[in-house]
């Protein structure tokens, strides 16, 4: 068939621009409304720009559920650990903003530990009824002249006995008598009791008397000798007024060096037996004092 038969539907440009200005909205005064909002549209250049930003490997969207989308196990990886990181120092940042949370947990630990120590001083008091913390001052339990007497020869002790207050030592004497001694055992008793206890420097004669590993003793080094072995330190004669006794220092013990004729505290020394003679030894938990090292007439 002929082409001239058949009908061209192309508009115009013109014709185009003259329907849309029939088309056009006018006000009630009959003029053309103009839409003065400008239509924004990202150039080629941004899009591509938005597509490179969103595929780099720091990129990451917090709003919404799938920010995750489009990432490579890698980035996932490292975004969710950098989220792990913010919660934890949110949480610790919160635990440290808690008013008077240090203190409760200082309160709480002396509660604790006074509880433990009043539950372990009711078992020993079924052992020894005057260990007992509910019980009564003994002091209160004696007649006039006894408490008397018990405060005079507490007196008398606290000279002899360093580290002991007076009010101590009348207790234990008060304690004494009340289950039944005399006044002179029960100064006896308490004397040795209280002067090889733990910690207390004990004369060098009782030594061998104690029934624990370790001593605290005080004296003059008298002799020296050379060792024949080369674990051994120093080895030489420890001297006071009531004995004396053999003293070896451990070479890895890492003791101050002792000289003859020289005065030294010993606590923490281990007893030794050979053949059945007791000795002491400094090991690295022991401490070596010098009492007069450094006086001002040296």
């Amino acid at each position: 068939m002929s082409s001239k038969n058949v009908s061209s539907e192309v508009v115009s440009v013109d014709e185009q621009a003259f329907e849309k200005h029939d088309e056009a909205t006018v006000d009630e005064d009959g003029f053309e409304v103009v839409d003065e909002t400008p239509e924004f549209q990202a150039t080629v250049d941004m899009e591509v720009q938005a597509k490179v930003d969103s595929n780099h490997p720091d990129a990451r969207v917090e709003e919404g559920p799938d920010h995750m989308f489009g990432k490579t196990l890698e980035q996932e990886e490292r975004i969710k650990a950098q989220e792990a990181e913010l919660e934890r120092i949110s949480a610790q940042a919160e635990l440290g903003t808690q008013e008077g949370r240090e203190k409760r947990t200082r309160d709480i630990a002396a509660k604790r530990s006074a509880e433990r120590r009043a539950e372990f001083q009711k078992r020993r008091a079924s052992v020894d009824p005057l260990a007992d913390p509910e019980r009564a001052d003994p002091r209160a339990e004696l007649e006039q002249e006894e408490l008397a007497a018990v405060n005079e020869q507490s007196m008398r002790l606290a000279e002899k006995l360093d580290g002991w207050s007076r009010a101590a030592i009348s207790r234990r004497l008060a304690e004494a008598v009340v289950t039944g001694k005399d006044m002179m055992s029960a100064v006896v008793g308490v004397f040795e009791e209280l002067q090889t206890a733990p910690g207390q420097v004990i004369p060098i004669e009782k030594v061998e008397d104690v029934n624990r590993k370790e001593v605290s003793i005080e004296g003059t080094i008298t002799q020296l000798w050379e060792s024949s072995s080369p674990a051994i330190a120093q080895v030489g004669l420890i001297e006071d007024e009531s004995g004396r006794t053999k003293v070896t220092v451990w070479e890895k013990s890492n003791q101050p060096w002792m000289e003859e004729g020289e005065r030294v505290r010993i606590h923490g020394a281990a007893r030794n037996w050979y053949q059945g003679r007791v000795s002491v030894a400094l090991t690295g938990w022991s401490t070596v004092l010098f009492p007069e090292r450094g006086q001002w007439w040296e």
